[in-house]
Order: C-alpha cells, then sequence, then structure tokens
C-alpha cells in the first residue's frame, strides 16, 4: 500500500503534487529504505528536504537542481545518485517532472559504491557516470511502464541488479547502528562503542564509510529528522518519546532547522511535500524499519 498525498490544481487542473511510497520486496529488505513515485506538476517546485538517506532517482524533465547544506550545487540529470546529507538539502525543478526513485539503506549505499561511498556526502552524482548509456534505458522503461506497479517490478529489479556491485556490508555492525540510533530518543557515542566492542576511531571510521557522518552527527541527524516528523504529523514531541531529547526550546529549533529546514512552528503548518513525506513513510510502519517509518 502507498500513502497519496496532493494538494489544489496545478498548472493543468490535475493536483500540483503527489507522493506515493511503497516498501521494498522481502529481499531487499536490509539495502532499500522504501521505493516512492513523485508527480510534480507546477511550474517550479522549491522545497527543502530533510537530511537523508542515499537516494536513486530518475526524473522525466530532469531541470533543476539540489543546494546542499554546505552550499554545493549539483544539477538534477535523467538519473541521480544522491549521497546521504548532513543538513537540510533544497530541491529545485524549474518545470513539471515525474521521479522515481528508492532510498538506500547503508548496506545498498555501500554495495553501490563501495570505497567511494563517504566521497559523496552531501553530494550527487550523474548515474550515466557510473553506469552508462545503460542507465537511459532504464529511466525510459520506467517513464513508458503503465502504471505504477509496473514502474515498482521494474525499480525491485533494477536495484538487485545494482546493489550487488560490491562486497556486501557488515549487517552485524548495521543492525548495531540502527539499534542504537532508535532505542533512545538522544542517542550516546559511548553507548555504541560499547555496544559495538570496537574503538572509539574504528566506529568512527565505519560509521563514516556506511551511513556517510561520524556517529555523533549521525545522532544529531536521526533526534532532528524524528522530531521534525513527529510535529508534521500533528504529534507532540512527549507522546513520540523526544521531549527531553533537547536541551531547551532554543537547541530544538536550530537543531530541526538545520536539518529539516523548518522551525518546529513551520512545521505544525506542513507544506504538501512535507506532509506527503512524514505521513507517507509513517505508513509505511511495520513493512520497513523504524528508522524509516519515523523519519
Amino acid at each position: 500500500m502507498s500513502d497519496i498525498t496532493s494538494s489544489p490544481a496545478g498548472v493543468d487542473g490535475a493536483a500540483p503534487f503527489e507522493l506515493h511510497y511503497f516498501p521494498p520486496d522481502p529481499d531487499l529488505a536490509d539495502m532499500v529504505s522504501s521505493f516512492y513515485f513523485a508527480r510534480v506538476n507546477m511550474p517550479r517546485f522549491d522545497e527543502y528536504e530533510r537530511a537523508d538517506r542515499p537516494q536513486f532517482r530518475f526524473v522525466t524533465a530532469a531541470d533543476g537542481e539540489y543546494v546542499f547544506a554546505d552550499g554545493h550545487r549539483s544539477v538534477v540529470c535523467k538519473a541521480n545518485i544522491v549521497g546521504p546529507t548532513s543538513g537540510r538539502v533544497r530541491a529545485i525543478s524549474n518545470c513539471p517532472t515525474r521521479m522515481f526513485g528508492f532510498g538506500m539503506l547503508p548496506a545498498g549505499w555501500a554495495a553501490l559504491m563501495g570505497d567511494d561511498a563517504e566521497k559523496l556526502t552531501d553530494r550527487a552524482m550523474d548515474a550515466a557516470d557510473l553506469f552508462g548509456p545503460w542507465i537511459d534505458e532504464v529511466a525510459a522503461a520506467l517513464e513508458n511502464a503503465p502504471d505504477v506497479e509496473a514502474r515498482l517490478v521494474i525499480g525491485n529489479n533494477f536495484a538487485r541488479e545494482v546493489l550487488t556491485r560490491n562486497e556486501p556490508a557488515p549487517l552485524w555492525f548495521i543492525r548495531t547502528v540502527d539499534q542504537w540510533l532508535t532505542a533512545s530518543a538522544s542517542p550516546q557515542v559511548p553507548a555504541l562503542v560499547e555496544a559495538t566492542g570496537m574503538s572509539i576511531r574504528s566506529v568512527e571510521r565505519m560509521t563514516k564509510h556506511y551511513y556517510g557522518l561520524s556517529p555523533r552527527m549521525l545522532a544529531r541527524k536521526y533526534r532532528a529528522v524524528r522530531a521534525a516528523s513527529a510535529l508534521a504529523r500533528g504529534e507532540g514531541l512527549d507522546s513520540a518519546q523526544l521531549g527531553d531529547a533537547f536541551y531547551d526550546q532554543s537547541h530544538l529549533i536550530r537543531e530541526i532547522k538545520r536539518f529539516a529546514g523548518a522551525t518546529p512552528g513551520q512545521l505544525s503548518k506542513p507544506t504538501s511535500y512535507t506532509e506527503a513525506t512524514t505521513k507517507g513513510r509513517k505508513q509505511l510502519a511495520g513493512k520497513v524499519s523504524p528508522l524509516v517509518s519515523e523519519t
């Protein structure tokens, strides 16, 4: 099942924005967070995306750019690989377009990018640079598919093929980190070091490689996006067990704005995009990792 969010009429009378989320096939559950299909039916789309996991995105009309937290800009291509992000990302499309993509969990990201995984933090690249002309055939198949169900078949098969390029990731480490991120509203780095039985340097090296961030930044990122998602869904932070995760109100505001691109007040009246993202992922609860459905 998917979640569909839309808003009033767009350029030709249709809803200006729609977003659908779908769980991956069971055999991809360790590598893919979710698949999604978006339709932008407005002359210009300009929204902040929250700090997120890596993405593989196919776009039918590639006229836009990503502006990352450090100011770096990447042009949107027909097929895009977007690395893990350490802060909000401004996503711009200068024309109506459709997008089909999937998020990559650490094991999938490592399988796709290998030793280059951490080099794409807060960056994006043209997937054609990695796969050559073949990627255009995949993009054409997705664009010409008769419905979302057909796109999902193509997408799952594509993920199976490309997420095997490099050596398998150590799932024990990834599961330990994911458990650390979800077990507490404010994860503490010493707890992760203890859980892994590794030195702090080894833990930092591995989290940077598989997650694109240091343990401390990773904890800050997921604490903030969990809180932002709860607020955008109309949930109180106490009900989401996040009431004591921040030092004070100013700390809460700073962190959420940095990682989600909006203040708590703005999230109380979320944009169509933010509402679609948070509610769509939440609806996948029980079908995907809590790290995905809660953020």
